[in-house]
């Protein structure tokens, strides 16, 4: 490895950083030197616009609203030409996580199943060719999208939204004719955020640096994995 390419800044975009995972996500690839592109839904200051004072230029905002396929369209048209080396893409809502299926909202489901599953696998279709071979695409899953270890119930929407990426992911795999970047589905466990609530044992700086490891470690490696915050697989 020659000096130049020693000293070449690596790149990641992360879409969904206005706060919470996302955001802890673009702090701590800033933190290690990288330079990141991250996505904010709407036009109002975020956490994210916080970091700007110590990232400088390292750190790119723009507006993407996932669930707009054109929103989707136009940043893959200003990003054209640029060449990624970590895209992943946090997206999360949960609508009555104590509704069973049969008592939930069909507009609130719908909901789920949409900002979820299926816009990140929109964006992911739609980036994946920015990302340069032996680059990482990664989806910020759910332990509870875990079908195998779904034992306790509670959060059906949720989950079925979590495993529905899961499935579209796999999915998308099997497309690939030659796998020439690391595919992850990642559980970053049950962190207090917003969403994740109060109650919640882990703290942000408990997950997110250990999610990067796990990305930084399987870099290079062929295949999809569905993996915990620790690296270790999770039951499909």
């Amino acid at each position: 490895m020659t000096s130049n390419e020693q000293q070449k800044q690596q790149t990641a975009l992360i879409v969904g950083a206005s706060r919470g995972l996302g955001c802890a996500l673009a702090e701590e690839y800033l933190k290690r030197g990288w330079q990141v592109i991250a996505t904010v839904r709407g036009s109002t200051h975020t956490p994210l616009h916080d970091l700007q004072a110590s990232a400088g230029d390292r750190l790119e905002i723009e507006r993407l609203d996932i669930d707009v396929p054109s929103d989707i369209k136009a940043l893959r048209q200003r990003l054209e030409g640029r060449s990624i080396d970590v895209l992943f893409v946090n997206a999360g809502i949960s609508i009555e996580p104590d509704k069973t299926a049969a008592e939930m909202d069909t507009e609130g489901f719908l909901r789920m199943m949409v900002t979820n599953a299926l816009s990140p696998m929109r964006v992911i279709e739609a980036l994946d060719t920015l990302v340069a071979p032996g680059g990482v695409i990664a989806a910020m899953s759910s332990g509870l999208g875990s079908v195998a270890n779904n034992q306790d119930g509670g959060w059906e929407g949720y989950r079925a939204s979590k495993a529905a990426l899961n499935t579209l992911m796999r999915s998308y795999a099997a497309r690939q004719p030659v796998p020439t970047r690391t595919l992850l589905l990642i559980a970053p466990g049950w962190v207090r955020t917003d969403m994740g609530g109060d109650a919640a044992p882990l703290d942000i700086s408990d997950s997110i640096p250990r999610v990067v490891d796990v990305v930084t470690s399987q870099t290079g490696c062929s295949g999809l994995q569905y993996l915990n915050r620790l690296g270790e697989t999770v039951p499909w």
